[in-house]
């Protein structure tokens, strides 16, 4: 019987991490069983790690919310053996074990066929932070958002952010801001297409109000907490922000009359839910008009090298995005 690796992470004696050699059996239910070749490393893997997180439902269980890979089998009628797929969101590496791991077992209605033009490597470039950039600036788009409108993005050096700014230039976009706390991230930052680099700090007036200089048309929010609380009074009348990260807390502490004077707008992003025919084609335009994954700063690592990665996103040094190569040993 086959044996492979996985990463599990352990509620007992304690909340940890081990790598263990598993077989098809160990596997959860699902009709397609994938054999996956790339996976990547997400904030949110590095706190499934992590007691008290709240991100993984059950214990002992597999993390990591995304995949790229081989159906090897199937009683879907949708794939067959051989057939190239990805999963992002859904349970996977969250109540259904994830990606971190050679092979998987997953739900058939979950999977995606890898677009036309997209290699397995690129989907995981992109990965969930990609899927949700392309969801925020389609997003900004759907909402008559123009070409020269000032864009301000969050968390900047993150997956989310610097995917965003890659594909804000791509489409055009002329005046893109990156926040970002990190000095050693603005050349890059600007590599991808920033028009400027800036620390939060400079944006965050020292005295609160509930309205400040209109200096924002648009935003896309990694963050949350008391940093998207201080920009929300910068909007400009009508302006617009996609908010799909709560690093900096989950709390909001606003005023509605950003909202009522000036008629902002904010919009939710949600990549874990999403329906299937949107994330079909979400899908297809990363593989087309959104792929930026050739401009990325990525970093290739094998799957023993994840919790390194992991440490760093929990230290706050990791920058851009980090994927898995399965077929490589450390």
């Amino acid at each position: 019987m086959k044996e492979f690796t996985a990463l599990i992470v352990k509620d007992q004696p304690e909340v940890h991490s081990q790598f263990v050699s598993q077989t098809f059996s160990a596997l959860p239910e699902g009709d397609v069983l994938v054999k996956i070749n790339y996976s990547d490393v997400n904030y949110k893997d590095a706190l499934a790690t992590v007691a008290k997180s709240g991100v993984l439902r059950s214990y002992p269980l597999t993390p990591g919310i995304d995949l790229a890979g081989e159906v090897v089998e199937s009683s879907h009628p949708q794939y067959a053996p051989g057939e190239k797929v990805l999963l992002t969101g859904y349970g996977l590496g969250v109540s259904h074990p994830g990606g971190f791991s050679e092979f998987q077992r997953v739900p058939g209605e979950w999977l995606v066929p890898l677009p036309e033009g997209l290699s397995e490597k690129e989907a995981m470039i992109l990965g969930t932070a990609g899927f949700t950039a392309g969801l925020a600036v389609q997003a900004l788009e759907q909402h008559g958002v123009e070409k020269t409108a000032r864009i301000f993005v969050t968390g900047a050096s993150g997956g989310v952010g610097s995917c965003s700014i890659a594909m804000l230039k791509q489409l055009g976009y002329q005046e893109i801001v990156a926040i970002s706390r990190k000095p050693d991230a603005h050349s890059w930052l600007k590599e991808l297409g920033a028009s400027r680099v800036v620390a939060p700090e400079e944006l965050l007036p020292d005295k609160k109000r509930p309205l400040g200089k209109q200096q924002i048309d648009a935003l896309i929010d990694t963050v949350g907490g008391d940093l998207l609380a201080g920009l929300l009074p910068q909007l400009a009348y009508g302006g617009t922000a996609a908010l799909c990260g709560n690093a900096g807390g989950i709390q909001l502490e606003t005023t509605v009359l950003p909202f009522i004077l000036r008629g902002i707008q904010l919009i939710g992003i949600d990549s874990v839910n999403v329906p299937m025919e949107p994330r079909k084609k979400m899908w297809a335009r990363l593989a087309t008009d959104l792929n930026v994954a050739s401009r990325l700063n990525f970093h290739e690592i094998s799957l023993e090298q994840v919790l390194d990665t992991i440490q760093s996103l929990l230290d706050g040094t990791h920058q851009g995005r980090t994927i898995i190569d399965m077929q490589v040993k450390k």
